[in-house]
């Protein structure tokens, strides 16, 4: 089984992958083709992707049982000890974060002050 999804690519692209997989959705493929047509279907979607972005999820065999293929994708494919992982970008993960104390950090600084009236423990 294979899954392809193709985003702002020429629509020339589009109509060449839809020669060997259905396209479900805009931009989304899915079928079962061969490993070598896979491969070169994949590279061919890399020859004429241009500014688009290309993903690929296909089956293997082995224990997880997929395996993952990017170009110029927002989310890194990771190798996590054998395990096929997405990886968000550093600045994705990051802009969640604000710098500072937890809000329970807080609560729990604010309550040990209300119990010792002087802000330091005893």
């Amino acid at each position: 089984m294979v899954v392809l999804v193709l985003t702002a690519c020429p629509a020339g692209l589009r109509g060449h992958v839809t020669r060997w997989l259905l396209e479900i959705s805009a931009g989304v493929f899915v079928g079962h083709v061969s490993a070598r047509v896979r491969d070169e279907l994949w590279q061919q979607v890399l020859d004429h992707v241009k500014d688009g972005k290309a993903l690929m999820v296909y089956s293997l065999r082995h224990e997880q049982r997929l395996a993952f293929r990017a170009h110029r994708h927002d989310w890194d494919v990771v190798d996590n000890d054998g395990l096929t992982l997405i990886r968000r970008p550093r600045e994705e993960r990051e802009a969640g974060r604000r710098a500072g104390w937890s809000k329970a950090a807080r609560y729990r600084a604010a309550a040990r002050r209300n119990r010792t009236g002087n802000g330091r423990t005893p």
